[in-house]
């Protein structure tokens, strides 16, 4: 499995399964088979894939202890870049399609709908884990202050569900909602228990 993942094609593979249902969106737009309202479905499924690729790049790290393949973490970097890239259209998409680009608007329907100022916060800090996810920046704020910065990771990705729910509250459709949540419980366990693990390891090895 490690010679596969450290394979010269992984990485391409990888680009391309990233693009897919990007690739799959326009060309239903193009044929219109979007549905009745084809702009709700963009930034709905833009926001879908955004969420499920926020989820796998939350999933490298317990994958990669879990199942002993170190060659797992070259691609989280990867994965959260094109998190933030799906955020990003879903975000011009409402910008665009539903506020027609009027930035005053956009800042009082921000102010207004709690939903669009949790989703708005969770895209800041993408945006801050985006620009910061090269080398260079690594280098510029030091290991520490960038390990800090990018646990910020996880408070995206409570932002990201309550966005959802409130999203979603209104239709009464919380079964994607509920698996979504669980998903991110479960990781977040994995993280606690790799933190406690760790702390025991010190404190036995300072007794």
């Amino acid at each position: 499995m490690a010679r596969v993942l450290l394979h010269p094609a992984a990485k391409p593979l990888l680009h391309v399964l990233c693009l897919l249902p990007l690739a799959w969106l326009v060309y239903a737009a193009a044929l219109d088979r979007l549905g009745a309202n084809p702009a709700e479905a963009l930034i709905r499924s833009l926001g879908d894939w955004t969420l499920r690729l926020l989820c796998l790049t939350l999933a490298v790290t317990p994958l990669r202890l879990a199942l002993g393949l170190p060659a797992l973490a070259r691609f989280r970097r990867m994965l959260g870049v094109y998190t933030f890239g799906y955020a990003a259209l879903h975000l011009l998409c409402y910008a665009g399609f539903d506020m027609g680009l009027d930035w005053g608007e956009i800042a009082r329907d921000v102010v207004k709908r709690p939903f669009i100022l949790v989703g708005m916060c969770g895209f800041v800090l993408l945006l801050l884990l985006a620009a910061t996810s090269f080398n260079r920046a690594i280098r510029w704020l030091g290991a520490r202050r960038w390990q800090q910065l990018h646990r910020s990771v996880y408070l995206i990705a409570g932002l990201a569900i309550l966005h959802f729910f409130w999203m979603r509250a209104g239709k009464n459709d919380f079964a994607e909602v509920a698996l979504y949540a669980a998903i991110l419980a479960a990781l977040l366990l994995a993280r606690l228990l790799r933190y406690l693990r760790g702390r025991f390891k010190v404190r036995s090895l300072s007794l």
